[in-house]
């Protein structure tokens, strides 16, 4: 996986104010990779985050969304949600599920002076590089 970290890593540099950057398994919520320049993103917090954007993203209400729609529409209830952002005081989170691999999500952190552009087009620009690697 050591790959997929030099990958989150780039993704990181290549954007001006970022922070960290990760790609977690849906499934099990466990962390596929990882890169960030903050001393205090510890394992637990890192576990934590993405825990989180598995909530966000399958969560049991997400999911009970999904099926009344689907209902609505009287169709097969799918998985809605493909891109997420978050902002918070002084972050902004960039979440991106890998268009080919539905049960992987890749998210980059950045301070609120990144611009919100660069920040996707980082994300998005790595999806070539990232999904031939994930399992």
């Amino acid at each position: 996986m050591s790959k997929l970290n030099d990958i989150c890593n780039d993704i990181v540099n290549n954007v001006d104010n970022g922070l960290g950057c990760a790609l977690v398994d849906l499934e099990s919520g466990l962390l596929l990779a990882v890169a960030h320049k903050v001393p205090y993103f510890t394992q637990g917090y890192l576990d934590a985050v993405a825990a989180a954007a598995v909530d966000m993203f399958r969560g049991r209400t997400v999911r009970a969304v999904e099926d009344m729609l689907a209902s609505q529409r009287g169709g097969a209830s799918v998985r809605l949600l493909k891109e997420v952002q978050m902002t918070t005081d002084k972050t902004y989170h960039f979440m991106m599920i890998l268009p080919n691999k539905p049960n992987s999500l890749v998210v980059l952190i950045t301070g609120r002076k990144a611009n919100l552009g660069l920040g996707w087009s980082a994300v998005r620009s790595a999806i070539p590089q990232l999904e031939p690697l994930v399992p």
